[in-house]
């Protein structure tokens, strides 16, 4: 009985400490680097970009799946890594969540070009999500005021991220 109590406590503490993380994993997000599951590579050479997929979006009743798409980052989760943002070409952003929350990339890649791929839909975010992600990505206090109002926007749920050039 005693070693199933020992057993039981050792594989609690092991299972605690596999899912507890302080922040984003280190990383340099070189050229190559992957996230999550591999992209490959004729879905890298297929990626789409963001205004397309914007357009694509809208023709294919607000929700497309299994799609790749290449951007810019400019915007990281600073307390785990678990949501970023791309640029957009007319220099709007959209949000990008890890699906199932099974991965998380390194504040490192911001400023770095990647190729998602995954599921993308238009999406009404509500006041307090966004008012969340504001917090999250450390906003000053008068941004996070300033949302007032839902918006609709592009929400891509990522299988997996590379870093590309």
């Amino acid at each position: 009985m005693k070693f199933k109590a020992i057993l039981f406590g050792a594989a609690l503490t092991a299972s605690s400490l596999a899912f507890a993380q302080s922040g984003p994993p280190e990383g340099k997000a070189l050229v190559g680097d992957t996230y999550g599951n591999q992209v490959s590579s004729s879905a890298e050479s297929k990626a789409i970009t963001a205004d397309k997929l914007n357009k694509k979006l809208k023709k294919d009743n607000k929700k497309v799946e299994n799609v790749a798409v290449k951007g810019k980052v400019t915007d990281v989760c600073d307390k785990k890594g678990c949501w970023l943002t791309i640029q957009t070409e007319d220099n709007s952003k959209f949000f990008v969540k890890m699906k199932d929350y099974a991965f998380f990339v390194p504040t490192a890649l911001k400023g770095k070009n990647v190729v998602l791929e995954g599921n993308a839909e238009r999406k009404v975010t509500s006041v307090n999500e966004q008012k969340h992600y504001a917090e999250d990505a450390k906003k000053p206090q008068s941004e996070i005021d300033a949302i007032t109002q839902p918006k609709e926007e592009i929400r891509f749920v990522a299988n997996g991220i590379k870093v590309v050039n």
